[in-house]
């Protein structure tokens, strides 16, 4: 079965296993989240449940906002998100969902907003090389170069490595370990690092990998 939350990221620390060796854990404040809203195969073609994290206050909501959630006879709720799951029969709107969905050995994939780096060179963005540093090789040495021929096709094709904006975009990282669940914390201790800045929202499900 499909599992999944919305948590918050606290930040980073270390436990000690039984053995006494040391792992790096991010630690997350997952849920507790109320299930929003309910999709199925039958009648919109796929299984998914919307949750709700964090409550709020009315006005910090717009109406379409607030009406949605209404109609779920939910309270306000800042953060909202689907995920599509195998199988919706055993959960129903208005069910709550805290951190012990997920239990201890569990694998996750984790996604998040990476942390925005503003604009930079090519060097930093996509670790490209530096040109020689001596005999004139002049104020270009962190600079992105030739980026092909001139006559055909005259123009650097999408996609192509250049300086740019860095960060600030989502990504998951993939079949983490879940190293602890506290439920009564609403607690859930990842093995490594997440992306995103301490106190952003991340989503945590099963990871799609087989390992």
């Amino acid at each position: 079965m499909v599992k999944a939350i919305i948590g918050k990221k606290v930040g980073m620390t270390q436990i000690f296993d039984d053995v006494g060796k040391v792992i790096p854990v991010t630690v997350i404040e997952a849920g507790p989240c109320v299930v929003v809203q309910k999709k199925t195969s039958d009648k919109d073609g796929y299984d998914s449940v919307q949750l709700g994290f964090d409550d709020v206050k009315e006005r910090k909501l717009t109406k379409p906002e607030l009406g949605h959630l209404k109609k779920a006879g939910v309270a306000p709720k800042k953060h909202l998100k689907e995920f599509r799951l195998d199988d919706t029969s055993a959960l129903n709107i208005g069910d709550e969902l805290k951190a012990d969905v997920f239990a201890q050995g569990d694998k996750v994939d984790v996604t998040g907003t990476s942390r925005g780096k503003g604009f930079a060179g090519v060097v930093k963005r996509h670790n490209a090389g530096r040109t020689p540093t001596s005999h004139g090789g002049g104020p270009v040495h962190r600079h992105a170069g030739s980026m092909g021929s001139g006559t055909d096709p005259s123009r650097i094709f999408k996609g192509k490595m250049g300086a740019g904006h860095l960060g600030s975009e989502q990504v998951t990282i993939q079949n983490l370990d879940v190293v602890k669940v506290d439920p009564d914390l609403n607690i859930i201790a990842v093995r490594g690092a997440v992306p995103g800045p301490r106190g952003s929202i991340v989503y945590l499900k099963n990871t799609v990998k087989n390992a």
